[in-house]
Formats: C-alpha cells, structure tokens, sequence
C-alpha cells in the first residue's frame, strides 16, 4: 500500500534597503512555493518487535526507579549522619 502526497515548500528571503527621509518605506511580500516530493509507505511490524519494545520500556522504568531509590537512600544517609553529628555546646 503505498501512496504520494504533493507537498509545498515555502522559501523565506529577506533584503534591507535604504530610503531618502522624505520616501514613504513600502513593504513588499513575495511568496515563492517550490513544489517537493515526499512519498512514504506503510510497513506492517511484526508481532515480537511489540514484544521488544515492551520490554525495552519496562527495563528502562525499572532501571530509572532504582536510580531513584538509590539516590533518596544515598540523602537520607546524609541526612541522618549530619543529624548524629551535632557538636555539644
């Protein structure tokens, strides 16, 4: 199943021009459409390509969740050292 799209790209230019004091500046707009072609296909993927990517998000969730979990470990550590470390006065 494929098909094609006629497409228009836009292109943008700009001049700067010096006018006497006694000229009114005017302004000027000039569209210039250049036609491309963009075609694409459908591409039907395979069951276990699901599979893969399922897996590839559950394993990076659980590896971001520990990353986590270690860092919050890793300040309360820090936290309740420096709470035990309080000098007499």
């Amino acid at each position: 199943m494929a098909s094609s799209a006629e497409v228009y790209q836009v292109l943008q230019s700009s001049e700067l021009a010096f006018y006497r004091t006694d000229t009114v500046p005017e302004a000027k707009f000039v569209i210039d459409l250049s036609p491309i072609a963009v075609s694409y296909r459908v591409v039907k993927r395979e069951w276990y390509d699901y599979l893969t990517s399922l897996m590839a998000i559950i394993g990076g969730t659980f590896t971001v969740l520990g990353f986590l979990d270690s860092g919050v470990k890793q300040v309360g550590k820090a936290i309740s050292k420096k709470q035990a470390y309080r000098p007499v006065s």
